[in-house]
């Protein structure tokens, strides 16, 4: 099937493959030269972190978040976002980034501060959902960082597949169509990526803050703790408590289904959050007590994504425009890479995610979703282990031949891109991964804790050696496609687009929640 839908689409143009676009949003704490985390405000230098269009924070003032342009060339965003980890770590005195996904040493989770984004409604919305989160989960869990992987593919080779499927109707339509199909196929298959680039097998013992967890943890140098077989501990259920979300079984059949589950859960009232309170002695606790605050709560390893305009809620435009692109969020930060991604990793997600597309993608029950969760829990905590199996079709298949299938279903899909773009980039990657999959030690994972292992070391120290090698590293390379008065500029510009929202303000913060969530019959429309 997957190699008649290429053929047909060489049929009408090769070049039908071309153009895809991409983004990269990079989460980094900040951390001191000690390797604890650094408590100073955002850089002043760095602009505002409201509306600055490359450098934000995440849930903490310590957590920043560099976001490239959308590009239809790997090598140009890898530049783009080099650059802004360069302008960064210029302005940041001597803090560095830290290099790994699972958070530095935190002695106290309240010592974490919250990100602020200035005094308009919108600055002050954005941190109180970040103390509503804090309020839930406890701020540990939101220290950790992760690399996102946004994903499209052009108009062009839209209205080709269109064709090759015989499909006929509105184009847009067959592209929200066409994606949730991706999204489907990407549950299934997630625990791939999670074998191949998960890169945290082990973490600071501070994490846990003295909590007991159900993990049968080994201790390693003075303060750090592993398992064996893991692959990301990121990626885990480590401090997780919302066993609500865990229950709302929103599924992916097609995007008004998704809109529905999403919609249900941010409506849902809970009596856990109640009991939290949402303005206690005046103060707002968090943005409301229902499941979600907003969509962002929701944590999945993907997401149908539409940019939206001001102050409009992501279902909304969902609804109302349909699907643009898609996020991969199941990437662990790359230890291994100054910026915490690779050129080889991009191109074998291309490939992964075009399988995913052009291979038949059924609907997925609740009940199914369910078992393909229960399949990335396996891998993310025994991916390593020889014999692992996993259940295909209410059968269990051994991971290490489910995924010498998969590759081998790749490689026509990398080879045709490899036409496509007059390169060998994308077989070469696929090469370069597959040898993971023969040697387990070759994934990340398995590098990382191979490291610590040989040479006894805390993860934390080892990953603070290579936090200060990729500093000296960044800090000493030109720019590559940005220049300095270009980020100056956009330092500047954010500053005083922020000033003119502050300025803007013409209702009470109360009154911005409520028209805010007021927008929720709009979403429905198509449900």
């Amino acid at each position: 099937m997957i190699n008649q839908r290429l053929q047909q689409l060489s049929g009408i143009n090769p070049q039908a493959v071309t153009g895809i676009l991409h983004g990269i949003e990079r989460e980094t704490l900040r951390v001191q030269t000690d390797g604890k985390l650094a408590l100073t405000p955002h850089a002043e230098a760095l602009g505002s972190a409201l509306t600055h269009p490359w450098i934000t924070t995440d849930f903490s003032e310590s957590l920043l978040e560099f976001i490239t342009p959308v590009s239809d060339n790997i090598d140009t965003t890898l530049a783009q976002l080099a650059d802004i980890h360069r302008f960064t770590i210029r302005n940041i005195g001597e803090e560095q980034f830290w290099a790994a996904s699972m958070p530095c040493f935190i002695g106290k989770d309240q010592a974490i501060p919250f990100a602020q984004y200035g005094s308009s409604n919108v600055g002050r919305m954005k941190t109180l959902y970040r103390k509503g989160l804090h309020n839930r989960y406890g701020s540990m869990m939101q220290a950790i960082s992760g690399v996102h992987f946004n994903f499209s593919l052009p108009q062009s080779f839209w209205q080709q597949y269109q064709q090759v499927l015989g499909q006929d109707g509105e184009l847009q339509s067959f592209i929200s169509e066409q994606y949730l199909a991706l999204i489907r196929n990407y549950k299934r298959y997630v625990w791939l990526i999670v074998y191949l680039f998960g890169a945290s097998p082990a973490m600071c013992k501070s994490f846990l803050q003295d909590r007991s967890s159900r993990y049968a943890f080994q201790p390693l140098g003075k303060g750090s703790l592993y398992l064996p077989y893991a692959t990301s501990l990121r990626m885990s259920d480590l401090g997780y408590t919302n066993s609500a979300q865990s229950s709302l079984n929103i599924t992916y059949n097609s995007l008004e289904e998704y809109i529905s589950g999403l919609h249900a859960a941010i409506s849902m009232p809970s009596e856990e959050y109640r009991n939290i309170g949402v303005k206690v002695n005046g103060e707002y606790q968090q943005l409301n007590a229902n499941v979600l605050q907003i969509e962002n709560e929701f944590y999945s390893t993907i997401r149908p994504k539409r940019t939206t305009e001001s102050g409009e809620r992501p279902t909304c435009a969902l609804s109302k425009r349909g699907v643009e692109y898609i996020e991969v969020r199941a990437l662990d930060v790359n230890p291994f890479s100054a910026v915490g991604i690779s050129a080889e990793q991009m191109h074998f997600l291309d490939v992964f995610l075009l399988y995913c597309l052009l291979k038949d993608s059924p609907t997925l029950s609740a009940a199914e979703q369910t078992v393909t969760e229960q399949n990335l829990k396996k891998v993310v905590t025994d991916g390593r282990r020889n014999s692992l199996e996993l259940l295909q079709n209410g059968q269990p298949r051994l991971m290490q031949d489910w995924a010498e299938e998969l590759f081998a279903d790749m490689m026509p899909i990398a080879r045709h891109l490899d036409t496509a773009y007059g390169n060998q980039r994308y077989s070469a990657a696929l090469q370069q991964f597959y040898l993971s999959l023969l040697d387990p030690s070759q994934t990340f994972s398995g590098q990382l804790l191979n490291q610590l292992l040989a040479t006894q070391q805390d993860n934390g120290s080892y990953i603070l050696q290579l936090s200060a090698q990729y500093r000296q590293q960044l800090g000493q390379q030109a720019y590559q496609y940005y220049n300095e008065p270009q980020f100056m500029a956009a330092a500047q510009q954010s500053t005083q687009r922020q000033q003119q929202i502050e300025m803007q303000d013409t209702v009470s913060f109360e009154q911005y929640i409520e028209q805010y969530f007021a927008e929720v019959p709009k979403c429905t429309d198509a449900t």
